[in-house]
């Protein structure tokens, strides 16, 4: 079966840190979607979108700390960004333990484009500013 999600060299933001947690993310959609996919149990799922969550908050955290240490001009802006991306996907996450909603394509497809979209637009803004402070 095809990822959802294949890792494009267009996501790479020139830190190498933060490029191996975006395929760690990439690759924790992808399983999340072979999951769901081929019929794996509730519990299956519901702990590789634990694994998400709680990757995505490590990713959020070492991103922040970097641009604070290097006074990316743009932190506070990606940080809010960060806040209500997590927000998102904990409401998601609620809604799914709940029962309120599955995961469907449709869930798929947000986290899929949640985390491109964030890497393609937010992400890509502090690869020159982080990489010109010798952060590779």
């Amino acid at each position: 079966m095809a990822q959802l999600l294949p890792w494009k060299q267009e996501y790479s933001v020139s830190v190498s840190k933060f490029d191996n947690q975006h395929k760690t993310l990439v690759q924790l959609i992808n399983d999340l979607h072979m999951a769901m996919s081929t019929g794996n149990g509730k519990a299956s799922l519901q702990l590789i979108l634990e694994k998400l969550m709680n990757y995505t908050a490590i990713h959020f955290a070492d991103e922040e700390k970097e641009m604070q240490r290097t006074k990316f001009p743009g932190y506070l802006t990606h940080k809010m960004e960060h806040d209500k991306l997590t927000a998102q996907v904990k409401d998601l996450y609620r809604k799914i333990t709940n029962k309120q909603v599955v995961i469907t394509m449709e869930v798929m497809n947000f986290l899929k484009d949640w985390l491109t979209n964030h890497i393609l637009k937010v992400d890509k803004k502090y690869s020159d500013h982080l990489t010109s402070q010798g952060v590779r």
